[in-house]
């Protein structure tokens, strides 16, 4: 059982909208020993946006987007643990720019999970799971160490 999980955007959002690997995402989130979860305080607008752009597109009706926009920003509240977007990890995220061909929010979103995933093994805990669904953004946390996995491998 993985006991601490870190979700980019593109897999949290799979707890809101039906997709491929919301099912598998649904489970470990919801089930009994659900994992401590963590994600960026970015996710926050990043979610937004890509739940507002399913709106305006017709893919959303106007009440599923509140109802969407209601669970999740209760989950963000009281569910997640949030990763402040701080100076130590806009400094990461700019290391990790400078050697990879990371986006500016996947390069942010990897240092979050990387600086999270230091603490968690300093205290002597398990190291996190990064969750994403991106294998070219997988690859790279893989590369920096972080153990990883992809819902969309688990339709």
């Amino acid at each position: 059982m993985v006991s601490a999980i870190y979700l980019d955007t593109s897999a949290l959002i799979k707890r809101y909208l039906s997709e491929v690997g919301s099912d598998w995402v649904n489970a470990l989130l919801g089930g009994q020993e659900t994992p401590t979860s963590l994600t960026s305080h970015l996710t926050v607008i990043e979610g937004i946006c890509t739940f507002a752009r399913r709106r305006r597109e017709g893919l959303l009706s106007p009440e599923d987007y509140l109802r969407i926009l209601t669970a999740f920003d209760y989950d963000f509240r009281y569910r997640y643990d949030v990763v402040a977007v701080e100076p130590m990890v806009i400094d990461s995220a700019r290391h990790l720019a400078e050697r990879t061909s990371l986006r500016a929010y996947d390069a942010m979103q990897l240092a979050s999970a990387w600086l999270a995933n230091q603490r968690l093994v300093q205290a002597g805990r398990p190291p996190l799971t990064f969750i994403c669904a991106d294998d070219r953004l997988l690859a790279v946390a893989q590369a920096e160490g972080l153990l990883a996995d992809n819902p969309n491998h688990h339709p």
